[in-house]
């Protein structure tokens, strides 16, 4: 179809060159401007081979770049596949690397705990204690 195409605007355009005398050719030009019927044939199908190896050639391209852009997709699942493992690996490490500190954290505050009401305790039996634990109002 393109072919046909380019070849039927390829005649126009040489009957429109042919047909044109804005220079004022003299008779001898006229007849050099003129081809017979086997030159445009000729010429023609030189063209129409042109087109077809166009043809191919464009093929060719959109081929290589198809399979470009299936290497560039690969890439791409690769990539997100990679920092989707990072991110995983991010927070797993932060989930053992702050279960230790939650883990002395709270024994720590049982520890206060405990040493908060043997303060209270000996507070009840020692006056003196007792004023003190009071001025911090720990009693």
């Amino acid at each position: 179809m393109h072919s046909k195409l380019l070849i039927i605007l390829g005649i126009f355009l040489g009957l429109a060159i042919l047909l044109s005398s804005d220079k004022g050719y003299s008779s001898g030009d006229e007849e050099k401007l003129y081809l017979s019927s086997k030159e445009i044939i000729e010429r023609l199908t030189r063209l129409e081979e042109g087109q077809k190896a166009l043809n191919k050639r464009i093929d060719d391209v959109r081929d290589e770049l198809k399979g470009d852009i299936n290497d560039l997709k690969s890439l791409v699942y690769v990539l997100l596949g990679g920092i989707i493992a990072l991110i995983a690996i991010v927070i797993w490490d932060r989930r053992s690397a702050l279960s230790p500190v939650i883990r002395r954290t709270r024994e720590l505050e049982s520890d206060y705990d405990l040493t908060l009401r043997i303060l209270k305790e000996y507070g009840k039996r020692e006056p003196k204690f007792a004023e003190v634990l009071r001025s911090f109002g720990l009693l």
